[in-house]
């Protein structure tokens, strides 16, 4: 019998298994299909930042003398005195994945190659059941299967034979569409089509004939990172939001998009640049198209190869004929085939699960025994939810609640809003 299984290991639940390690009277094991960690290995460019701060890491901001924090890893790797004079402005993408494999390699309660069949419950206890595995009795388990590439509906039929050049931005760089000399459509106004779209109009071998960059938004809009904005990825916000009414947590939601939706204000800075030295400065360049306010509506696979897009804007439609379309549509959050054993236990809506102030769903099961969620509570806890801002606070929470007692301080931070909330009752305990 273990205290907790954790089901999917990306940034969320290694930041739990790096927070559970030090905690011994608490088992643990964590389970990933793929044979080893990655994160977003499809969009690994080394133009490629991160959008958070270094800081903003697995453990510190709830445990800044953690062995595996960002800094232990540049200290246990070699580079601390080179990073502190590099002095980067923003870690890249790269390096921190880096960070977060060496922290998973050193966790022995992390597993991969360990794909979760089943979650069934049974006299009393979760019974985990793994490909090639003894099932395992836990007492509680912790979803962090991630979230999935959403594709547009008028793409999914030709979406699903997974082709060569119809790609989503979460496979870029593992299926690696050939554009050279190719006319690319890039659909999605949002980071990932922004760091695509730069990618593309590089010129030299292997660039495309021409580049159109699709957006449904009226202007290819910035990240809002102002210092007020960033404390909506404060721990109080999350309990104001969490004490919303359904209505009022989705209009703040709406208003609060570009506090995580938008495009790095760096990124863009680069993108015009690249655009004022093709139309100035280089030959041979990749043609491109800016087109804000075009919403993707159909797809078709033209007889002769590529495709007709068609793009629905303000008083009518265009169709722009592409030989690859890059999708960057972001993702959906769908239940793991896994819990099909325990669906008809736990309600689910149309934003999701039911989800407690401590990361527990409701389910119809005993109180002690709890099922948690890792990034699929954005609908109940915040625009923060999805994001690393807070992955380290919301691992210590569910820590905290699964051992019944305050193991780390989820209560240390002093914003300078002061943010109303009234915290239900039986969250009390398991904040504490």
């Amino acid at each position: 019998m273990v205290g907790l299984v954790g089901i999917g290991v990306g940034p969320s639940n290694l930041s739990l298994a790096a927070l559970a390690e030090p905690v011994q009277d608490l088992r643990a094991v964590f389970f990933e299909a793929r044979p080893e960690f990655r994160w977003h290995p499809g969009l690994l460019d080394d133009e490629a930042m991160m959008q958070t701060s270094y800081l903003k890491d697995l453990v510190t901001l709830v445990d800044p003398t953690s062995r595996f924090s960002f800094l232990s890893f540049l200290h246990r790797t070699g580079r601390l005195y080179r990073f502190v004079v590099a002095d980067p402005p923003h870690v890249s993408r790269i390096e921190f994945e880096q960070y977060l494999r060496w922290t998973a390699q050193q966790l022995p309660t992390v597993h991969f190659g360990a794909r979760v069949r089943s979650v069934a419950f049974e006299c009393g206890v979760f019974v985990v059941r793994t490909a090639d595995r003894e099932p395992v009795l836990a007492e509680n388990v912790v979803l962090g299967t991630g979230l999935t590439p959403s594709v547009p509906d008028c793409a999914l039929h030709l979406s699903e034979e997974e082709p060569d050049d119809l790609v989503h931005s979460h496979h870029f760089d593992l299926r690696r569409p050939d554009v050279t000399g190719r006319r690319v459509l890039v659909v999605g106004g949002g980071q990932s089509g922004a760091e695509l779209f730069l990618r593309l109009t590089r010129t030299g071998d292997g660039a495309p004939g021409e580049v159109t960059w699709l957006s449904s938004r009226p202007n290819f809009l910035p990240l809002d990172d102002t210092p007020f904005t960033n404390e909506l990825f404060f721990p109080p916000y999350v309990r104001h939001f969490h004490a919303l009414p359904g209505g009022q947590r989705q209009r703040a939601l709406a208003q609060q998009r570009f506090a995580s939706d938008g495009i790095d204000a760096d990124t863009l800075t680069l993108i015009y640049r690249r655009l004022y030295a093709l139309d100035f400065l280089s030959a041979p360049a990749p043609r491109y198209r800016l087109l804000p306010g075009h919403r993707l509506v159909g797809l078709t696979r033209r007889p002769t190869g590529g495709f007709d897009a068609v793009a629905a804007r303000p008083g009518g439609r265009e169709v722009l004929r592409a030989d690859v379309v890059l999708l960057c549509t972001g993702y959906r959050n769908t239940a793991p085939d896994c819990l099909a054993p325990l669906a008809g236990r736990i309600p689910r809506g149309a934003d999701g699960y039911q989800v407690g102030l401590d990361f527990s769903v409701e389910w119809q099961g005993p109180r002690d025994r709890r099922i948690y969620v890792q990034n699929a509570a954005r609908h109940s806890h915040g625009v923060a939810d999805p994001n690393l801002s807070l992955a380290a606070w919301r691992s210590a929470v569910i820590l905290n609640s699964v051992v019944g007692r305050r193991v780390y301080d989820v209560d240390d931070c002093s914003g300078a809003i002061r943010w109303p909330h009234d915290r239900p009752a039986d969250t009390k305990e398991v904040l504490r």
